[in-house]
């Protein structure tokens, strides 16, 4: 993995995301029951005995092993962690980093993870903005004071600070709908689109934005999650001009972050060969004249597998 990362950053990745859970029960169809925030027609990719390191450590390990690329969660479950932790462990990889961390961030569907953390799983949207609220009080605050139904403090110093003004970035996972449009506009420099958001791009990015209206916020500069899939040739490498096809489109649709999923080989010289021609064919795309402008700036993006 850490190889890997080393070879994104030298092929010019600009952002490498991890996941996260912190334990597996064993019901899995909730992954695909939107009632429990799971996605229709999804599927969880492994079993309940699947390898998940913590992802907060592992952006720490990648820290340490590169020197440019950015490094985020798609998504972290922060309401199972205690926030003044979270808080610090964010802040400590962001100054280590150099500045280079992104926080992404939803409620998860799986009940037994809150359940195991000892937490309600029906108020987990609430444990979530309590989290975002501690988090941002202690990274923007040099005196910080904070009161809740949750918890109270005052005269706290926690440092240092994140390195990136404001704190660590937020990037909020969830469909258009109130209580993630009001995240966003609390806490949010970004949004990932889930479920049926995926479905209409354009047209979901627009609702998300007036949502985002009506909770108070400004998304003028809201960034946005997509994905294009890697098309391969019959051979099996990586067609590159055809996997960046789609851009263009997604971009105009309000797209500014880009996730693409390459299978890799083991070997980091060879996973440079193989990303090399992506990355190449991704700048060509987005530098067209034909681009509109808030096109301009969208950024390559690959989760290790």
């Amino acid at each position: 993995m850490l190889e890997s990362a080393q070879a994104m950053d030298a092929a010019g990745i600009d952002r490498l995301v991890v996941s996260d859970h912190v334990v597996f029960g064993e019901n899995f169809d909730a992954y695909s029951d939107p009632a429990s925030g799971g996605t229709a027609g999804g599927r969880q990719p492994t079993s309940p005995d699947g390898s998940w390191l913590e992802p907060v450590t592992v952006m720490a390990a990648l820290a340490a092993t590169t020197t440019r690329i950015r490094l985020g969660t798609a998504i972290l479950l922060a309401a199972l962690r205690r926030p003044a932790v979270l808080a610090k462990e964010l802040a400590t990889v962001d100054v280590l980093s150099g500045g280079r961390i992104d926080m992404g961030v939803g409620v998860g569907w799986q009940r037994e993870e809150y359940e195991a953390a000892g937490l309600s799983f029906e108020g987990r949207g609430r444990l979530l903005d309590h989290t975002l609220e501690v988090c941002k009080t202690l990274w923007t605050e040099r005196r910080a004071s904070y009161t809740s139904p949750e918890l109270t403090f005052s005269g706290i110093h926690q440092m240092p600070k994140p390195v990136q003004d404001g704190g660590v970035p937020i990037w909020v996972s969830g469909t258009v709908n109130r209580a993630v449009a009001r995240r966003i506009a609390r806490f949010g420099s970004g949004w990932i689109p889930w479920g049926p958001a995926l479905e209409d791009v354009a047209g979901s990015i627009a609702a998300m934005k007036e949502a985002v209206v009506a909770q108070g916020g400004d998304p003028t500069d809201l960034q946005v999650q997509g994905a294009s899939p890697v098309v391969k040739r019959r051979d099996g490498s990586v067609d590159a001009e055809a996997s960046v096809g789609p851009v263009p489109t997604l971009v105009e649709a309000g797209i500014t972050d880009i996730r693409f999923f390459p299978a890799l080989p083991e070997k980091r010289e060879h996973i440079i060969d193989v990303l090399s021609p992506l990355v190449s064919a991704f700048r060509d795309v987005t530098r067209s004249p034909e681009m509109s402008a808030p096109a301009m700036n969208p950024q390559t993006t690959t989760a290790p597998q």
